[in-house]
């Protein structure tokens, strides 16, 4: 398997953290909501023109998040795909990829109900409104302050009243985006926390500046593009089967969950709640049991993925070193008695993916996967390009190449940690033993 070497020059100069950006010419459109350190629109470029895709191609993006690849993908005017299972980024991307809206009807509107919502919320002065107990137990404690959320009920409730309009779901992104911007107390850094308590916001001024990004956005973009089929499912990445047709992808571009300690659905819990994706902690575990098993939050008992690298031995061996290191120190918690398990789930979510991905690639697809090695468990290095590499390897694919994009400082640890774009290509043959990290002679109905 090839990889880069420590003294062989990157393709991207990571030194220059400027690249590694979001550019100040692509942020239309991505900018109407962003995951923090969500991979660049530059680099979904650099690839699409490395594998010569074009519009008679289809390019897939199995764990879209915030809809990057796709965006990009559809200024460029290139068919594409993408499969997210985070609902609210699911909505995230499905809008920012929706250019149909007019974009002076969107702004009308918008202004009709920051109007009526400021009349109801000088009414309503003396009467709080605030999220149910059930929805109080899901977020980040003082993740709003009182007043604050108070106005955006209220302006939730007049974007509401025009659920069947064109530009609905318009208004309602930028009411997530306004809300974890500027009106709440969560800060990013890049774990999400709570900051410095806001007693109040000026919530409708404040959403209507997300409004008017967007509608400059969609009046830049008018008549471009809007005809590139872009679809976005909601669906788990380790079922594309369930989504996808067979031969019908020639590229992937995407960046999977790194496996860490970092609970990716505590980053957008406010929104979701507010947008009334998650209700209750019922809807926060199926929302967790449609993800990959990237941190031990989101581990449950009846959980099997490990099955598919099982007889992985360089899995099997981080997964006991882990294990060992807990022993030695003493970790006992509940979470910490979990890491080693969490690397196995990982990983053989990752193998699942992959070995159902391959039919619905068409002989010749090139795919990138942007990951990061991680030190998260208990400093034991976990070689994530590498591994993967491995996995895909064992599945029939080819690896061209391990590419450095950039380095991270890990918060844990203040080292500079590697992130990598592992590039495959898909030959077209499945080969004859399709599981070769499983014991289980059935892995496929796991």
């Amino acid at each position: 398997m090839k990889t880069i070497s420590s003294d062989i020059e990157p393709k991207i100069n990571h030194s220059s953290p400027e690249l590694n950006q979001v550019q100040y010419k692509d942020r239309a459109i991505h900018n109407w909501y962003r995951f923090v350190l969500s991979f660049p629109p530059h680099l979904v470029r650099d690839y699409l023109r490395k594998f010569k895709i074009e519009s008679h191609h289809t390019v897939l993006d199995p764990f879209c998040g915030t809809g990057t690849t796709v965006v990009e993908c559809k200024k460029l005017g290139i068919p594409s795909i993408g499969i997210e299972a985070n609902p609210i980024a699911w909505f995230a991307s499905s809008v920012k990829a929706d250019w149909t809206p007019n974009p002076d009807q969107l702004l009308k509107l918008a202004i009709e109900i920051a109007e009526k919502a400021d009349a109801a919320i000088e009414l309503e002065s003396n009467n709080l409104r605030t999220l149910s107990p059930e929805k109080q137990k899901v977020i980040l404690t003082n993740s709003i302050s009182p007043l604050p959320l108070h106005k955006t009920l209220i302006l939730q409730e007049g974007i509401e009243f025009y659920e069947n309009h064109d530009c609905y779901r318009h208004l309602l992104l930028a009411l997530a985006k306004a809300v974890v911007k500027s009106i709440s107390n969560l800060r990013f850094g890049p774990e999400v926390y709570v900051g410095k308590a806001k007693v109040d916001a000026a919530v409708t001024e404040i959403w209507l500046q997300e409004v008017l990004t967007i509608v400059e956005d969609l009046r830049l973009m008018k008549g471009n593009r809007n005809s590139t089929v872009t679809k976005v499912f909601h669906a788990d990445s380790r079922q594309v089967l369930q989504v996808l047709s067979s031969d019908s992808v020639d590229a992937v571009i995407t960046s999977p969950p790194y496996p860490n300690e970092k609970d990716y659905t505590r980053t957008t819990r406010l929104e979701s709640v507010l947008l009334g994706f998650i209700k209750n902690k019922a809807d926060l575990r199926a929302l967790k049991e449609g993800l990959i098993r990237s941190n031990t939050r989101n581990i449950y008992k009846v959980d099997t993925d490990d099955v598919w690298v099982s007889q992985h031995s360089e899995i099997q061996k981080i997964a006991n070193a882990i294990e060992e290191r807990r022993i030695m120190l003493g970790k006992t918690s509940g979470f910490e008695r979990l890491y080693h398990r969490a690397v196995k789930l990982y990983f053989g979510g990752m193998a699942k993916h992959l070995a159902d991905l391959r039919s619905v690639l068409r002989p010749g697809a090139q795919l990138a996967y942007v990951v990061g090695d991680q030190k998260s468990y208990l400093q034991i290095m976990i070689r994530t390009g590498e591994i993967l590499g491995e996995i895909a390897q064992g599945l029939g694919y080819e690896v061209v190449d391990i590419e450095l994009f950039r380095t991270r400082l890990s918060t844990a640890t203040k080292e500079q940690m590697r992130e990598e774009v592992v590039l495959l290509r898909w030959p077209g043959k499945i080969p004859s033993i399709s599981y070769p990290f499983s014991d289980q002679p059935f892995a496929t109905d796991q």
